[in-house]
Formats: structure tokens, sequence, C-alpha cells
């Protein structure tokens, strides 16, 4: 299949563009920088500039390598700038739609999150209802929906993602956090996921059927939980527990993502932060 990557210089999608060439696709990577059009081409992809908040640039780049897939893993997270991820969750997710549906692509496998669940200590499964109050929200539903125009849209609800080049690798902002100890042992709940085993399900899901799925690790923990493991990896103090606070956030379970024949390289962060750091 020809496949366009949008986002292909991200975390995920310089992981994501080798899987695909070597599962022999012919592969086009998005960049907004010329600059980085040769990190696309070292990673077996042909490099395409495209600003995804240009809708006109990205027609043009849709129809100019006409793909059979688009995989949307844009995202803009360099600088923790919340507001300018969700606009372009918004904004770069109706253009892509609004493109490939002019050109007649017929699959778009999307990167969304698995944290926006309404809160609960039950595991969260696809079918469960997003919780609109979240600041995320309102990108992630718009996102969703967009994608679910496609005659086939897949959308993988990531983890929080950690590995190289992520927040949590040991040169990443939540070590900094960490380090400074700006993290504190609350209730709140995460789901994970190495950003290796999110790139194989982007590509194991060229085969998977419309509608979200959940891509998280076996042991979705607390911050309690995982943030100690976390220190012990980085060498970092413990910090102070946070009193009297309230469970937030909600644990994803997985087993849909396993029922499709996806399965975690990593299964748990235990071992994973420990390799990481």
């Amino acid at each position: 299949m020809k496949i366009l990557v949008a986002g292909a210089t991200g975390v995920v999608g310089r992981r994501l563009l080798p899987l695909l060439a070597q599962a022999g696709h012919e592969v086009a990577g998005t960049t907004r920088s010329a600059d980085r059009a040769g990190i696309v081409s070292d990673l077996h992809a042909t490099p395409v500039v495209m600003d995804a908040l240009d809708a006109g640039a990205v027609r043009d780049a849709v129809a100019a390598q006409r793909p059979d897939v688009i995989v949307h893993q844009l995202t803009d997270l360099s600088g923790e700038d919340f507001e300018a991820n969700s606009h372009l969750r918004v904004v770069g997710t109706r253009n892509l739609v609004d493109a490939a549906k002019a050109e007649g692509v017929e699959t778009m496998i999307a990167q969304s999150i698995a944290w926006v669940y309404v809160p609960s200590d039950a595991p969260a499964v696809e079918s469960d209802p997003l919780d609109p109050t979240l600041p995320p929200s309102q990108g992630v539903i718009a996102l969703e929906n967009a994608v679910a125009e496609m005659p086939r849209g897949v959308v993988l609800r990531y983890g929080a993602l950690y590995g190289p080049g992520t927040w949590y690798a040991k040169d990443g902002a939540i070590a900094e956090r960490v380090r400074a100890g700006n993290l504190a042992l609350t209730p709140a709940w995460t789901s994970f996921v190495h950003v290796d085993d999110a790139a194989s399900a982007a590509l194991a899901a060229l085969d998977w059927p419309s509608g979200p799925v959940n891509v998280v690790d076996d042991e979705p923990a607390t911050t309690a939980e995982w943030l100690p493991v976390y220190c012990e990896a980085l060498g970092a103090p413990m910090p102070g527990t946070a009193r009297h606070a309230a469970a937030t956030g909600r644990p994803a379970s997985n087993a849909k993502a396993l029922g499709l024949g996806w399965k975690p390289q990593v299964p748990t962060w235990r071992t994973g932060f420990a390799e990481t750091a």
C-alpha cells in the first residue's frame, strides 16, 4: 500500500516509518520544516513538507501523493503547549479528513489519547463515555468525530507515551519535574504505553476495523504506584505525598487491542522505566 504519515518526525512517526517500509509499503512522511526532510529520507520514506494547519497545503500534499492510507500522528507538544496541540487536533485533523475525502482516500488511522474517560476506578473500554470537562477533550472529541467521517477510520487512544524522546525519557519534561520535586504521590490513574509499542499498534491498525482502540500496556497504575519506580530508575529522590487527594482519571483496558492481535512488547512500565532511564 501507499501510506502517507502526517507528523513523520514526531516521536511515534520516527519509529513508524521504518516499520512500514520493512513491511513492504511505499511510505511518504510529512514534516512542517524543510530542515527536517532529511530525517524522513533517512527513515526510508519520501519527505513531504506541509503545514497541517494550512488546508490548501494539506489538499495539495494528499493530491500529489494519492495514498491508500493516511496515518495521522500530528502533535504539537515539544514545548508543552497544550492549547496549540488541541488546535492542531481540531484544525489539522479537519484538514486531513477533508483532503482525504476529496481525493478518495478511504482509510485513516489517527492518534488520540486514552486518559479522557469519565473518571472511575473501573478500567475504561472504548464504548465508555469521554469526559467533556477535561482540558484535552475538545480536541480529542473533534479529532475522533472527524475521523469517523472516513469510510474506515481507526482511532488509536494511546496511553501516556514513555521511552526515548518522550517526556518520560531521562532528559524529558517529566524527569525534570521529578528531579525538581514537583510531582507528588497522588491517587491519579495513568495508563502507559512504550513509544515502540505505540508505533507497532499503528502498523497493526492497517488491518483493524473502524473505531477507537485503547493502546496501553497491561498495568494501569496510580501515581503513588509508578512514581517511586520511576524515581528509582532516574536515581531521583522520592517526592512527598499529597494529602486528602481523591482518585482522578481512569485506568484504560487494552482488551480490545489484544483481541485484534496486538500485544505490547513492554507489557508494564515497571520494566520499561528501568530500560528507559
